[in-house]
């Protein structure tokens, strides 16, 4: 693939100087497992090098011998000119390192932890006070100095561990999925400290399993069973992923993909939300076949469009396929008719505090609802309300059929839960936790066989019985507890953020298992902050400070946008134009690959401004044009007109 020519016309020709980090040949064996092999990389400094790859590819074993964490059991690294066995000392004392069990004392207050670093790396006091207060300011943490870090929300604490990272001013980060779990809100907060860093000359070496966040990344490297499989600009790896993509709308959907599984398997098709994905590669089928082997199945063709392959698009076709797993064999059982979830003002107080205020929502059969939401906007509170869990304030809800508290029996019953965590036990094996939630969901014997069979077939285990859990993968883990939820055959299930920190290709699957369920009429409310993945919901529903601010398809979300435009600006050196955009009025510059994503309120107009602007600054453009609002630039914008009116209200009272 052209990856890898792209990488080397980027770096080989620049000055040794320029060089942050030089691996050849790094490898590292634990025992008989060899976890990464052969690795040559070369990092340019001020890039923001991303590196993915599914569970198990490496990502943090290379991560940690670059930070001379661990030695290699062969090759070399020079980080910063240092040798990374012989001068180990050297580089941990001049970077920052963030690993995914980041390092905060809890007892620690936000201002003593910073305190705690900064002497850890020796910074003098003259510069300590002012460095404190400006990565205080970036991470909007002013207000919280005194709070212990414990209490601080998830998105806070990556924010105050990154800051920790940075005290002491190093010109090279290494994080390690530090964004994993946090909200969109956060996340872009998070990736503006990074973005300082970078106008300031700092490297950034980031591993991530978010392809909208890898999308961010100058260059990126594919890491497959610890070897390199791909290196360059994301445009360019997309670019180079041959065939073509196509879009499609088509009624019925679920039919629709089954016809072109049969008929052009080799195009790999999946379910995107409210469209069908699929890739014809070279000479491997033409329009005219797929549209024939929709009009047997009786399918409705809506819309039919080319489209660029997105980064995951690339991660998948590069990594080698396994099989997905089968659909549910067994039908689900039919509930009464009308929504499966309907809500009305329903509301939730802690004392003074409300968690949930007046919200409603309904929920169809078998359609898939994602609840979006900062951290601490209500949405777990939501589903323990609508489990059983929590008794409401006020309001009320009926799921499946059953309203709430009046028969809690049969509630549990007709619905399934699956949380972050997974909830299974990682010292019983496959079989053993499949039988204990099926006695937990008292799964009659008559059918358990049966159950567990196409429990065991769902998560792509049949046979493996007896693997203990603790030996699974991040997304076979996620699979069994899918499984687990969905013995008993519920006609509701909920899924707190079911994917977080999963690879883009366990996730894919995942989100295929979800679109089968949801075909066969289960319901599902699932949780997430991942924003491509809302684009699989039917609907959207996003909360803030425990309101309903918005709600629709993510068609109709972006249709409804009325707070300004995006521009996309592809320049010759797009870090110094970030920079020169960060205070721009009127303006919010965000790093997109190799391209500049700027939001204004008219790109007509604002448009020879920004030219203008560059052309000063000595800037060459090659393109600049309007591209459409992602869904995370839909859910930031709702949230800050929100926040306005909050504001506005406060200020009159």
């Amino acid at each position: 693939m052209a990856g890898q020519t792209g990488s080397a016309a980027l770096t080989m020709n620049a000055p040794a100087a320029d060089w942050v980090i030089e691996a050849e040949g790094l490898g590292r064996r634990y025992g008989e497992h060899t976890a990464v092999a052969g690795l040559d990389l070369k990092i340019r400094r001020g890039e923001v090098f991303g590196l993915l790859g599914s569970d198990g590819a490496g990502k943090t074993t290379t991560l940690q011998m670059l930070a001379a964490i661990l030695d290699p059991s062969e090759g070399r690294a020079t980080v910063l000119g240092y040798a990374s066995v012989r001068e180990a000392a050297q580089i941990t004392a001049r970077i920052g390192y963030m690993s995914q069990i980041f390092s905060l004392y809890g007892r620690l207050t936000v201002d003593e932890n910073l305190d705690f670093f900064a002497a850890l790396h020796r910074v003098p006091e003259a510069a300590r006070a002012e460095r404190k207060a400006r990565l205080l300011a970036f991470a909007h943490l002013e207000r919280h100095r005194d709070r212990l870090a414990r209490f601080l929300s998830g998105g806070m604490q990556k924010k105050l561990a990154l800051c920790c990272a940075m005290i002491h001013a190093p010109p090279l980060l290494i994080l390690d999925e530090p964004t994993t779990g946090v909200d969109p809100v956060s996340w872009r907060e998070f990736w503006n400290i990074l973005y300082q860093a970078l106008t300031e000359g700092t490297t950034i070496v980031v591993s991530t399993p978010y392809m909208d966040e890898a999308e961010r990344c100058t260059r990126v490297a594919l890491l497959h069973d610890g070897r390199l499989i791909a290196c360059d600009v994301p445009g360019r790896l997309r670019a180079g992923l041959p065939g073509k993509m196509y879009e499609l709308v088509a009624h019925p959907q679920r039919r629709a993909l089954a016809a072109l599984q049969r008929a052009l398997p080799q195009a790999a098709p999946y379910v995107f939300g409210e469209r069908l994905h699929l890739r014809l590669p070279e000479g491997g089928g033409d329009a005219g076949e797929w549209r024939a082997a929709l009009a047997r199945e009786h399918v409705q063709l809506e819309t039919v469009r080319p489209i660029a392959p997105s980064l995951e698009d690339v991660f998948v076709a590069l990594l080698p396929s396994a099989a997905a797993a089968p659909p549910v064999a067994a039908e689900v059982a039919a509930g009464a008719a009308g929504p499966a979830i309907e809500v009305q003002e329903l509301s939730m107080r802690f004392g003074k505090f409300t968690a949930v205020d007046g919200v409603s929502f309904a929920v169809q059969r078998g359609e898939i609802f994602g609840f979006l939401g900062p951290n601490g906007s209500g949405k777990t509170t939501t589903i323990k309300m609508l489990c059983g869990l929590l008794v409401p304030s006020a309001g009320r809800a009926t799921v499946a059929g059953v309203e709430l508290g009046a028969d809690p029996r049969a509630l549990r019953s007709r619905i399934g839960y699956m949380s972050q965590r997974f909830s299974l036990y990682e010292d019983m094996s496959v079989g053993e936790n499949l039988d204990f939630f099926a006695g937990v969901y008292q799964v009659p014997r008559a059918v358990l066989s049966a159950r567990r069979a196409e429990a065991l077939a769902l998560a792509g285990l049949a046979g493996q019985e007896q693997r203990l859990v603790r030996a699974l993968s991040g997304g076979l883990k996620q699979r069994l507890a899918l499984a687990c939820a969905v013995l008993h055959e519920p006609q509701v299930l909920f899924l707190d953020e079911p994917t977080a920190g999963v690879d883009p290709l366990s996730r894919r699957r995942f989100w295929e298992l979800i679109g089968t369920l949801a075909e066969r009429g289960v319901s599902v409310l699932v949780t997430t902050h991942y924003m491509d993945e809302a684009e699989h919901c039917h609907t959207l529903g996003l909360l803030y400070n425990g309101r309903l601010i918005a709600l629709g398809s993510p068609r109709e979300l972006r249709a409804g946008m009325r707070a300004g435009e995006m521009l996309e600006l592809e320049c010759d050196q797009p870090i110094q134009a970030l920079a020169l955009f960060r205070n721009e009025p009127g303006v919010q510059a965000s790093l997109f690959g190799d391209c500049l994503h700027l939001l204004v309120d008219d790109a007509a107009s604002a448009r020879p401004h920004l030219l203008a602007r560059l052309e000063k600054a000595g800037h060459r453009v090659r393109r600049i044009e309007t591209v459409p609002f992602g869904i995370e630039d839909v859910f930031i914008t709702f949230i800050q007109m929100e926040q306005a009116r909050l504001d506005t209200r406060a200020a009159r009272s």
